[in-house]
C-alpha cells in the first residue's frame, strides 16, 4: 500500500459559498478527499489552521511547509501540497530548490474552480496529483494541473480564465493524464545526494525589476545602489537586453560588489537570455549580472532565495546561479 501525506494550505479548491462570497471552509476538503482512498492508497491530511489565499503567502509560510515535509519525510512514500494557484509556481520552485537530495515525489496542485462547483477542475487535478505522488521513481517537485504533470521549477501560471492554468513554456511535460497516464520518465530527474534540505532565511530582502522603456531602468539602478537588497531579479528584454543606463549598470555593480547577485532573465515567455546574441546584452554582463538562461521569474526568485539562505555570496553564489541544479533551465 502507498501512504501519502496531503498538506492543505488553502486556495480556491477548498472554498465554499458564504454570505461574503467564496471562502475557505475548514474541514471541507479533508472530508471530500475521502473518495480517493482505496485499498492500494492511504493518506493523511494536514490541514493548516489558517487557510490562506495564496496571494498572501510569505517566506515564513514556505518554511512551514518545508518543516512539515521534512519532519514527516521518512513516514510517507510521497506528498501532495494543495495550494492556491496565484503563487503555486513560486511555492513549487522554492520547494524544488530547498528540498535538496529529494528522493520522493512532492506534487503541488489546486484548482480554478472549487470542488463544490459542478464543473470543478479540482477533482481531476487531485486524482492526477495523488497518482503522481504514488510513483516511487519520481524524485522531484511537480505541479499537477489540467491533465499535465510539470516540473515545479519550470512551471508558470499563464491563464486565469481557463482550466489550462499552468504550462512549462521552455520544458516538456513530465506526464499527461488521459484514459491512461503517459509517464515521460526520460525527462524525470534522478535521485542525487542524501536528503539535505535547506532552511530559508526569511529575513532576506529580494526584489524583481520588470524593465519598461523610460525611467524604470534608472529607478531599478537607484534601488540596487541603496544597499538594502541581498539580491535582485532583473527582467530584461528579448535575449537579455537592457539600455546602457549608467544608473542601472552602477546598481548592478554595487549589489554585486556587496556579495549579492543580480540575476538577469527575459520578460518573454519562450526563449532565454543569451549574452552576446545582441550587443545590448553586453554592458549588463560586464557590470556583473548573471545570465539566467530560460529561468522563469518564479524559479529565479526561488533559486536566489535558497542559495542566499545557504550562505552563498560573491563568486560562489554567481556560479551556482548560472548552474542548472534541479532541471530549472536549459
Amino acid at each position: 500500500m502507498t501512504r501519502l501525506l496531503v498538506l492543505y494550505s488553502g486556495g480556491t479548491i477548498g472554498m465554499d459559498h458564504t454570505p461574503e462570497g467564496l471562502a475557505p471552509v475548514p474541514g471541507l476538503l479533508p472530508r471530500l478527499l475521502q473518495r480517493f482512498r482505496t485499498p492500494a492508497l492511504d493518506f493523511d491530511v494536514l490541514e493548516y489552521p489558517q487557510l490562506i489565499d495564496s496571494s498572501a503567502i510569505v517566506p515564513a509560510q514556505w518554511q512551514q511547509l518545508l518543516d512539515d515535509l521534512i519532519a514527516r519525510y521518512a513516514d510517507y512514500d510521497g506528498f501532495v501540497v494543495i495550494h492556491g494557484t496565484d503563487t503555486m509556481a513560486y511555492t513549487a520552485s522554492v520547494l524544488a530548490f530547498a528540498l535538496q537530495g529529494l528522493a520522493k515525489p512532492v506534487i503541488v496542485t489546486g484548482s480554478q474552480l472549487p470542488l463544490v462547483h459542478p464543473r470543478s477542475d479540482g477533482w481531476s487535478n487531485l486524482a492526477d496529483a495523488l497518482e503522481a505522488a504514488s510513483q516511487p521513481d519520481l524524485h522531484e517537485v511537480c505541479i499537477a494541473f489540467n491533465r499535465l504533470l510539470l516540473r515545479g521549477c519550470r512551471a508558470r501560471k499563464l491563464d486565469a480564465a481557463s482550466f489550462a492554468g499552468f504550462a512549462s513554456p521552455n520544458a516538456p511535460a513530465l506526464a499527461s493524464f488521459g484514459i491512461q497516464a503517459q509517464w515521460q520518465r526520460q525527462h524525470w530527474l534522478a535521485a542525487t545526494a542524501d536528503f539535505t534540505p535547506v532552511k530559508l532565511d526569511v529575513s532576506l530582502k529580494l526584489a524583481t525589476f520588470f524593465l519598461t522603456p523610460g525611467h524604470a531602468s534608472t529607478l531599478a539602478g537607484q534601488i540596487m545602489q541603496a544597499g538594502e537588497l541581498d539580491g535582485a531579479v532583473l527582467m530584461s528584454y528579448g535575449n537579455g537586453n537592457t539600455p546602457a543606463d549608467p544608473a542601472l549598470l552602477a546598481g548592478v555593480a554595487a549589489l554585486t560588489a556587496t556579495g549579492g547577485a543580480v540575476l538577469n532573465i527575459s520578460q518573454v515567455v519562450h526563449g532565454a537570455v543569451e549574452v552576446g546574441a545582441y550587443a545590448a546584452s553586453q554592458p549588463l554582463a560586464r557590470a556583473g549580472a548573471v545570465a539566467g538562461a530560460d529561468l522563469t521569474p518564479e524559479a529565479a526568485t526561488a533559486k536566489l532565495l535558497v542559495l542566499l539562505s545557504q550562505g552563498l555570496r560573491g563568486e560562489s553564489l554567481r556560479q551556482q546561479l548560472a548552474t542548472p541544479l534541479r532541471g530549472e533551465s536549459s
